[in-house]
């Protein structure tokens, strides 16, 4: 099945458990939470009290993704904010392996995400040791970017990767994901899609949600199945 994850980074926060609300009824798999420290990322987003909130007034899994430096200090944090599962970027990690295990001490899934332009090669070794692989379709830091293209080669050696060797691991793609993207990252090999402004920009969230679904499922239709 392939998932929908809406990105509060797009939420109007005075209107944040409304809309929390309006995509978990629509269908929403699970709430994509960006963690940004201004130091990685050129901006500041929100921190575990936020999260907790969060996890309050939903039943959706909360899927948070740190583009901060040293995550390894804050993922117990995060882990006890709520978080079901933690993704953290490679370009931030001194020892990515550290970063993995502190996340599997926590009995979470572990994510490992990278920018437009690392090379796919480094991420490679270890889907292995991971449940999920987030590739960046835009520039971190802002909502709203136009989705970058090449990313799309990655995404299909990832998932080639994954098939030859047989593993049990989610792709998850993140920026500028909408009804005019979505598909060719489905093509390519994905199977988790962040989508921010598409949804929380629209008029109507509840609809532009619905209608990805729609999209996801005829495109699903067309292809082979992807893991869970």
């Amino acid at each position: 099945m392939i998932k929908i994850a809406p990105s509060i980074l797009n939420c109007d926060f005075t209107r944040l458990g409304e809309l929390i609300r309006v995509v978990e009824k629509a269908g929403a798999d699970m709430l994509h939470l960006d963690i940004m420290d201004g130091h990685f990322v050129p901006n500041i987003s929100f921190g575990p009290m936020v999260v907790r909130s969060i996890k309050r007034i939903t039943h959706l899994p909360l899927d948070v993704h740190l583009m901060i430096e040293n995550p390894k200090k804050f993922i117990p944090i995060f882990a006890q904010a709520g978080a079901k599962n933690i993704t953290v970027q490679l370009e931030t990690a001194v020892d990515i392996r550290e970063e993995i295990r502190a996340i599997k001490n926590e009995k979470l899934e572990v994510g490992v995400a990278i920018n437009p332009e690392t090379p796919v090669e480094s991420l490679l070794r270890h889907l292995g040791q991971i449940d999920m692989a987030l590739l960046m379709t835009v520039e971190p830091g802002y909502g709203g970017q136009k989705f970058i293209g090449s990313v799309l080669p990655k995404i299909a050696q990832i998932r080639s990767w994954i098939s030859r060797k047989r593993l049990n691991v989610d792709i998850q793609v993140d920026g500028g994901i909408g009804l005019k993207t979505a598909g060719s990252a489905i093509d390519s090999g994905a199977n988790i899609l962040v989508a921010g402004e598409y949804i929380f920009g629209s008029h109507d969230p509840r609809k532009a949600l619905k209608d990805l679904r729609k999209l996801c499922d005829l495109y699903e239709r067309r292809i082979a199945p992807r893991p869970r």
